[in-house]
């Protein structure tokens, strides 16, 4: 689905009062069993490190770029790191490793991304997941959401937040984006990741505040290349759509068109076809993000443009600091 805009708007502020009034009995029924799952499951400690990178709010914040970073960083440290992820939007319900033959409609578009750079293993449930790991080797697991997941003793907890739109009007789902009460979920939380859409991009009171007390991590996602010359077309069916699109302009790119589609949109032929019905009209070439290729079908990729971005860091140190525990834990011994 895609947000609807009044998730973004601060209570006071929107154009949709009504309905958010309407939703609100609705928030606190999932927020309650949101709060009641955490609290009364028992998590299964796995024996190893598990970071958690996961998020307060629907959609997406980064976290995936967060999780291969986190990755590759321990796996140069010759640490047997590996990725962990209910894989959203696959068939499989594991736990199994992600393999080559597998493709984004056998264990969704996360896992393809991250199994790039570090196994990964898939599982509906995240604790047979790490067993499942952990029996083939692992000495470290990253896990790709799950914040809101009690199931898994965690050992640190990194919550990536979109420093654009926050915690949106902070009302739970379906009235706001929360995926529980905001209180909770902060507290739970060893470290915020802010990413920002741009590096000197200037974070507002309100979320400043609403983050006191916690360490705070700016980052953003940095392009590793310039976009292709020429027209582009843009379409992507992530959480924030036009954050792509802005990034694209704010790098370069001459988008001629853009289109948006749902987050984890599984794309048919008919819809790439239009696609470059489209973009020939504009004598334009298609270009999209790295999670919505891998759901292209594979007879259309050669001719889709995948812009690949990664996280940057602008206090990595404290980032280190809070994963040095875990490398002394985990690094091979002499």
């Amino acid at each position: 689905m895609r947000p609807p805009e009044f998730w973004n708007h601060r209570e006071g502020r929107d154009a949709a009062p009504m309905i958010r009034l309407f939703l609100k009995p609705f928030g606190w029924i999932y927020g309650w069993a949101a709060a009641r799952r955490i609290k009364t499951t028992e998590s299964y400690d796995v024996g190893i490190p598990v970071i958690c990178v996961g998020n307060a709010t629907m959609g997406g914040t980064g976290k995936t770029p967060v999780a291969i970073y986190l990755l590759k960083s321990l796996r140069r440290l010759k640490i047997d790191a590996v990725g962990l992820t209910r894989g959203y939007g696959g068939l499989e319900k594991g736990p199994m490793p992600v393999q080559q033959r597998h493709t984004a409609i056998d264990v969704g578009d996360e896992p393809l991304l991250l199994a790039r750079h570090a196994p990964v293993w898939v599982s509906a449930g995240r604790d047979d997941g790490a067993r499942a790991a952990r029996s083939h080797g692992a000495s470290v697991i990253v896990m790709d959401d799950g914040h809101q997941n009690p199931q898994l003793e965690k050992t640190l907890s990194l919550l990536v937040v979109d420093a654009e739109v926050g915690f949106g009007n902070g009302c739970v789902f379906p009235a706001g984006p929360l995926r529980e009460k905001l209180g909770p979920s902060l507290e739970r939380a060893d470290a915020v990741i802010l990413m920002k859409p741009s590096a000197d991009y200037e974070i507002d009171d309100v979320l400043t505040e609403q983050l006191k007390g916690k360490i705070v991590i700016p980052a953003f996602l940095a392009p590793a290349s310039p976009p292709p010359k020429g027209k582009l077309y843009a379409f992507a069916g992530i959480g924030r759509p036009n954050k792509f699109f802005d990034s694209l302009r704010r790098h370069g790119g001459d988008i001629v068109e853009e289109m948006p589609y749902a987050d984890h949109y599984k794309y048919k032929d008919e819809d790439i076809e239009s696609l470059f019905m489209l973009a020939s009209e504009y004598e334009a070439s298609l270009i999209t993000t790295e999670k919505d290729y891998v759901r292209l079908p594979k007879g259309y990729r050669k001719g889709v443009h995948a812009w690949p971005v990664s996280v940057q860091f602008e206090d990595e140190l404290t980032l280190r600091r809070l994963l040095h525990p875990i490398i002394e834990q985990s690094k091979p011994r002499k």
